[in-house]
């Protein structure tokens, strides 16, 4: 064999020997790399007792007459005092809000023929003092109010304690992810991910109430819970 076989030779067992020596860097790299990743994805809820601090209603007239402008004319004087009495309640302008105004035919029992008109007035109220909503109700009814729908009771402010109930949703999702890490031997890591559930804060009514004191219509101001929902996702290894 002259010098050029040989070298040939040697060159061809240099090449196989890099090949394997780079495959073994490559078997190497494969088993060093970070253990197969893991997440814990959980729901977790919180609620925080609220107490209504104000109310929201409804006060309308409806008054007749035999032409639709008789009708209105009446019931524009009525809820000129309705609105006066309100407003004499402390109530300010900007609370008072006219919600709908009508006027419809009203029809004899057979239905054939037109008997005279119904006009309708109502607006809607904000009460921010809960204790004085007994007595707006007595004052509009007295000033002539034939209608009142409501009190739909909330609290003034319930973005603080809406937050405070989305961290006691994060606290139970943490607490759940950490019982799942430790029951399945896998190591609790952090969040990657907190979706909040509802795009508005529920509220959930609660039979217990307390009455509010000082007026001759009972208004029961009750509990709410204020309830927050989270899903969070937490790596594990």
């Amino acid at each position: 064999m002259n010098l050029a076989k040989l070298a040939l030779a040697g060159l061809a067992v240099a090449l196989v020997v890099a090949a394997a020596a780079l495959a073994g860097v490559g078997r190497s790299t494969a088993s060093s790399a970070d253990p197969l990743d893991h997440s814990i994805t959980v729901s977790g809820s919180g609620s925080v007792a609220v107490v209504p601090d104000r109310a929201h209603m409804t006060f309308g007239v409806e008054t007749r007459g035999a032409t639709a402008t008789e009708a209105l004319a009446a019931n524009a004087v009525a809820m000129r005092k309705v609105i006066a009495a309100i407003r004499g309640s402390g109530i300010p302008a900007a609370d008072i809000r006219t919600q709908q105004v009508s006027v419809s035919p009203t029809y004899s029992d057979d239905g054939d023929s037109i008997t005279g008109y119904l006009a309708t007035n109502a607006v809607s109220v904000t009460v921010r003092k809960l204790a004085d909503a007994g007595v707006l109700i007595d004052r509009a009814v007295a000033a002539g109010a034939n209608q009142v729908d409501g009190p739909a009771l909330d609290a003034g402010d319930t973005a603080a304690l809406y937050h405070k109930a989305l961290e006691a949703a994060i606290a139970d999702a943490r607490a759940k992810a950490e019982t799942i890490a430790a029951s399945s031997g896998l190591t609790f890591g952090r969040a990657t991910n907190v979706t909040e559930s509802t795009s508005e804060p529920p509220v959930r009514d609660e039979m217990k109430s307390a009455p509010v004191a000082g007026s001759s219509t009972p208004i029961e101001s009750g509990t709410q819970e204020l309830e927050a929902t989270v899903t969070v996702t937490y790596s594990a290894a």
